[in-house]
């Protein structure tokens, strides 16, 4: 990178990627991180726009790192307004700012754009076709960023867990320290994907980029980026009681024995290659990542 100390504007520091991309781009920059909330000491809410051009202004930033997202999935079928704004529109408003600023732009989306009917892993030009209000949002923001013509890349990311905010992950953890027996579905299909280590392999990419000024060139669009390795929420499960002291017991059932108000894609694995292709970076199994955030629990 040209300058010595960019600025970095961390949009979400208190999420499960956000409080990891802290640490993990503090090396690269002059991380400056924002919340959601008042208590906050930068307060950024995607869902009022006005807060992110005074981010902007007062920054002034040679990177953006968007960790923010609306991501409760069923809650989205509800909450649509909320959920356009924060993951459809606001992409487009950072895109915009940042190239006003000449800021380069690293934002992160999901494995729920794609329907989920593929028979292979999905690669980055793959047909979409979100089957929730969540996916057609994170789409539309995709969408929005890319057409803003802002030096970005995107990070499609998917079963992110960690030790911070809300996940699969800490839920099984309570609940195998609380129940006997557990049902969980084993006919979706994905990546379990640690937070540290999408915050890790962005610190990687960042740092063999030009951000000041902002010049991705053809590295500019899309990367999928996942743990390697596939699995059920079932086989998820067991994992984490396989290095648990529980003694619960887990049952596998079909999706239809779980109705969830949004669906679901049945199959969420993503192909790395891109990624690898473009950085050379080798991401790690799941099993393995998984044992790494356990040790630390």
């Amino acid at each position: 990178m040209s300058h010595k100390h960019p600025r970095i504007l961390l949009i979400s520091s208190s999420g499960q990627v956000g409080w990891e991309l802290q640490r993990t781009l503090a090396p690269l920059g002059e991380v400056v991180a924002t919340g959601r909330n008042r208590g906050a000491k930068r307060v950024v809410d995607l869902a009022s726009p006005d807060t992110l051009v005074q981010a902007f202004n007062e920054v002034r930033p040679a990177l953006v790192v968007n960790a923010a997202a609306y991501t409760a999935v069923d809650r989205a079928e509800s909450e649509g307004d909320v959920a356009e704004a924060v993951n459809a529109v606001a992409p487009g408003i950072i895109g915009e700012l940042a190239t006003r600023w000449g800021a380069a732009v690293i934002h992160y989306s999901t494995d729920y754009v794609f329907d989920g009917a593929l028979d292979r892993p999905y690669r980055e030009d793959d047909k979409t076709g979100p089957v929730g209000l969540y996916g057609k949002t994170k789409l539309q923001g995709e969408q929005a960023l890319l057409d803003s013509a802002a030096d970005a890349l995107i990070f499609r990311t998917a079963w992110v867990y960690g030790q911070h905010g809300d996940n699969f992950f800490k839920t099984m953890r309570r609940l195998f320290a609380e129940r006997d027996e557990l049902r969980v579905v084993d006919d979706q299909i994905g990546s379990p994907t640690w937070s540290r280590m999408i915050a890790e392999a962005t610190a990687q990419v960042v740092s063999q980029l030009k951000v000041e000024p902002a010049q991705f060139g053809e590295k500019r669009g899309i990367y999928h980026l996942t743990a390697a390795g596939q699995t059920s929420w079932f086989g998820f499960a067991q994992a984490i009681l396989e290095n648990s002291e529980s003694d619960c017991c887990l049952l596998p059932i079909p999706s239809t024995d779980y109705p969830t108000p949004a669906a679901r894609p049945a199959w969420s694995v993503l192909d790395n290659r891109k990624l690898s292709d473009s950085f050379g970076l080798a991401l790690p199994d799941w099993r393995c990542s998984l044992l790494q955030c356990m040790a630390e629990a």
